[in-house]
């Protein structure tokens, strides 16, 4: 009863407000089928009354009319978006952990600097202007110039570096300007340059020898005595095969940087390879030469090519550049629990301090017109290095003047063998252990 009452107290809707919820378009306008209804009602009623038919629609229409009119509704304003603010904070929260070095400057001033900006210029820099801080021509112009975005600028942290430094305007008065480094490519293009340009040197200086000897010999119309042309052909031949031992190792390195992000899987006999490799780079005239020292024969996971060419040029070189009738030791051990170690050593005059951290490169020689007399081509250090790095090892060269040099290189050993000398080792102790105990 008190729903009723409550129904009864509410006001009736008008018909044509029901009309209106009930009709929905999707035009913004409602059809008032009520006040319609209501409408035609009427037609017929003033017809029954006998009005004129005429009188009778237009006051239908004027009356249907009105009510569509009314019904209808004007559109919506578009909502206006207002764009917020840009917060410095939420710019932070952005930029803070990014590895890109990156700044954001208010109307000139470096209002943020990132964690990777801060290690590059220093914490200091945040307050300051841009073109204070950065002091380069380069970047100060970049900051001067509204149409400019990007610049390259070298020497900004160390010397020798390269930057290319974007700017971009975030609003009126903030920019960012990030910091792309451009070293490495640099480096690695003066690299390549300088590679082709050593190379192709290399390259022309035995062809050169080559070429002439053979024009001369060409040339002579057989008046050359035979001791002259037997020279001449010896000088050939040496360069021929000097030639090829360039082109050999050429390939060599080649290969090996190819394939340096790949590790290998095989499981070698350590111990058996370089006493194999040692004996073949000493050769039968040199093999008395060799004292080789294996204490230990360790496993490791590395390709047998390459790691016999390891020992074979590091042995060629101390048999090349050691002291004549002097031994060349090779010695095979255990450096730490899970790395082999092989030293190469020999008594020749050894090296200067200076040259040691540059013997790696490609085509560096401490004595230039010895090593081509010996046969050198200048790759055998650096096909060496990019063995051991591809075997993720360490190489080290150690020398003394007037004593000679060591050449040690350590390389992991396999799991399985590391695993079994772990466990090996806790046994020992805890046998050990027990027998104190006891």
């Amino acid at each position: 009863m008190a729903e009723t009452r409550e129904a009864a107290a509410r006001p009736a809707s008008h018909p044509a407000e029901q009309a209106v919820k009930a009709s929905p378009m999707g035009n913004g306008q409602n059809i008032p089928i009520a006040g319609i209804s209501l409408a035609v009602v009427t037609f017929l009623a003033m017809l029954a009354l006998g009005v004129d038919a005429v009188i009778a629609l237009a006051v239908v229409v004027v009356w249907i009319g009105s009510l569509l009119v009314a019904s209808g509704r004007p559109p919506e304003p578009p909502k206006s978006r207002i764009k917020p603010p840009v917060s410095l904070d939420s710019i932070r929260d952005l930029v803070e952990n990014s590895t890109m070095p990156l700044l954001i400057t208010e109307r000139g001033a470096i209002a943020i600097a990132n964690a990777a900006a801060r290690r590059m210029l220093g914490p200091h820099v945040v307050g300051q202007d841009a073109r204070v801080a950065l002091r380069q021509p380069e970047a100060i112009a970049l900051l001067n110039d509204d149409g400019q975005t990007e610049a390259i600028v070298r020497g900004l942290v160390r010397r020798g570096d390269i930057w290319q430094i974007n700017r971009q305007m975030i609003d009126e008065r903030l920019a960012m300007l990030e910091f792309i480094n451009q070293t490495a490519e640099a480096d690695i293009s003066r690299a390549h340059t300088d590679f082709v340009a050593n190379a192709s040197h290399e390259l022309r200086t035995p062809l050169a020898a080559i070429l002439g000897y053979v024009e001369t010999l060409n040339e002579g119309d057989g008046t050359l005595d035979t001791p002259t042309a037997r020279k001449f052909l010896g000088i050939i031949e040496r360069e021929a095969q000097r030639l090829h031992a360039l082109v050999s190792d050429l390939m060599s390195l080649s290969r090996v940087e190819a394939e340096k992000h790949d590790l290998p899987t095989e499981v070698i006999d350590l111990g058996n390879l370089v006493e194999r490799a040692a004996r073949d780079a000493a050769g039968p005239e040199r093999t008395e030469r060799l004292d080789l020292q294996l204490a230990e024969r360790p496993h490791v996971t590395g390709d047998a090519q390459q790691l016999e060419q390891v020992v074979r040029n590091l042995v060629d070189n101390a048999l090349k550049y050691g002291a004549a009738d002097t031994p060349v030791t090779v010695t095979l051990d255990l450096a730490q629990a899970d790395m082999a170690r092989i030293a190469v050593s020999d008594q020749g005059e050894g090296i200067a301090q200076e040259h040691l951290p540059h013997l790696t490169r490609r085509f560096y020689r401490t004595d230039p017109g010895r090593s081509r007399a010996s046969g050198g081509t200048g790759l055998g250090l650096a096909i060496v290095k990019h063995i051991v790095e591809r075997h993720r090892g360490r190489l080290d060269i150690a020398s003394e003047l007037g004593k000679g040099t060591r050449v040690t290189v350590r390389i992991p050993l396999a799991e399985r063998e590391s695993e079994v000398k772990s466990a090996a080792g806790q046994i020992d102790g805890e046998t050990g252990r027990k027998q104190e105990t006891q």
